[in-house]
């Protein structure tokens, strides 16, 4: 049975609103998908760990990717390494340029986890970062001009050649992201043409 991996944003957790709106859309309208949504640590290191593991533990039975902000740039490093079809919400575009302010000690949104973000933590992020998008069909992308946190205009860049829904206002949590639900579970399930 194929796999649908949702990636939660930095510091959030599987009880994100997205989250839940995508495993409860799965469960009513997508029952030959298994849907998983691990807890990722803000560390770069520990959450690839976490995904290749359960990418290659699921291979070679289909694996999507649905990353939203933090999880758009892991969703990225998994659909470059894997060549996965990936839909991307706001995503992070090379994120280990603003990782400073978090240096110290945080704790989790959702959770209230204590952690400490390291120096060493920012370059893990800038040792992932691929230097192209060689999987430009594998892609659909999805941002609001009102991201209040990144600049669409850095994800518009990155992914330029691939399918892309540029929506006027919004916020960095995707307004009305349950709409898309269907044509992001079709745009998953499609066969991609050939990559460039």
């Amino acid at each position: 049975m194929a796999m649908l991996l949702y990636l939660h944003g930095f510091n959030s957790s599987p009880e994100s609103k997205k989250a839940l709106q995508t495993r409860d859309w799965c469960a009513e309208n997508a029952a030959d998908l298994t849907f998983v949504c691990p807890a990722l640590p803000p560390f770069a290191d520990s959450a690839m760990g976490i995904l290749r593991s359960l990418i290659e533990k699921q291979l070679p039975e289909p694996v999507y990717l649905i990353g939203s902000s933090m999880g758009g740039f892991f969703a990225t490093c998994l659909a470059e390494q894997y060549s996965l079809r990936a839909v991307l919400i706001n995503p992070a575009v090379s994120p280990g340029r603003g990782l400073h302010k978090w240096l110290g000690e945080n704790s989790n949104y959702m959770t209230g986890e204590k952690w400490v973000f390291e120096p060493r933590h920012i370059d893990q992020y800038l040792a992932l970062d691929p230097s192209e998008i060689r999987y430009k069909n594998n892609y659909l992308v999805l941002l609001q001009t009102g991201d209040e946190v990144l600049d669409y205009r850095d994800a518009q860049s990155r992914y330029q050649g691939s399918d892309m829904t540029i929506e006027e206002q919004g916020d960095h949590s995707f307004i009305n992201y349950h709409q898309h639900l269907a044509a992001i579970h079709q745009f998953l399930i499609s066969t991609p043409a050939v990559n460039n």
